[in-house]
């Protein structure tokens, strides 16, 4: 595997809406520095809902994006759904919480799926994306950062899988929400889990 773009963005204005959102997203040309917050440089505009230490970089795979290209009938362009890196022969469906990306200086640790929202649907100027993109059900990955550094496109990455029980990406997008059994709780707690996620889950014991 390696990464085949890296992609930030500048706040813009979505056509019909009074807000400003970082979600277009464009490739870099050299390298980028990513740190605890994510990549330098780009743009995190709604933070309630949007970036912080465990949402701080968010992955496409490859395999996931020509799928999506062809459901789309058009060529996909690095960043389209807000992704801050493209890694190749990666399938989303294959990732699971708790498992790792690593370059010769940058770690990322996975910790929840892309949930998609409204604005998601603006940006693909399509209002049944919410819905589309959920039954796709090859969600984004998010991850947090456990050691920053510097890197470029064309680095190799190495998948790192968790070596505990399995939150699949998936599965992940398909319980939001949902009240977990006893046994899937503590699953999902025993996996390094986005810490919003954990509260919500703990809150439920």
């Amino acid at each position: 595997m390696k990464i085949l773009a890296l992609c930030t963005g500048n706040p813009e204005r979505l056509p019909g809406k009074s807000y400003k959102t970082g979600i277009f997203k464009h490739p870099v040309n050299g390298a980028v520095m990513i740190d605890a917050e994510g990549l330098v440089g780009d743009a995190i505009c709604n933070r309630k809902h949007h970036g912080g230490i465990d949402q701080a970089v968010y992955i496409e795979g490859s395999l996931a994006l020509d799928w999506w290209s062809g459901e789309l009938g058009r060529p996909y362009e690095p960043g389209t759904f807000g992704e801050n890196m493209v890694i190749s022969d990666l399938d989303n469906r294959d990732v699971a919480v708790g498992d790792r990306f690593v370059t010769d200086n940058l770690v990322l640790e996975v910790t929840a799926c892309r949930i998609p929202c409204a604005t998601f649907a603006a940006r693909m100027a399509d209002p049944k994306f919410v819905k589309r993109y959920t039954n796709a059900a090859r969600p984004g990955i998010y991850c947090r950062v456990i050691h920053g550094g510097v890197v470029k496109a064309g680095m190799p990455v190495e998948h790192q899988l968790f070596s505990g029980e399995k939150v699949m990406m998936p599965e992940l997008m398909a319980t939001f929400g949902r009240r977990l059994s006893e046994t899937d709780r503590a699953r999902y707690l025993a996996a390094p889990i986005h810490y919003k996620l954990r509260a919500m889950l703990e809150a439920e014991i």
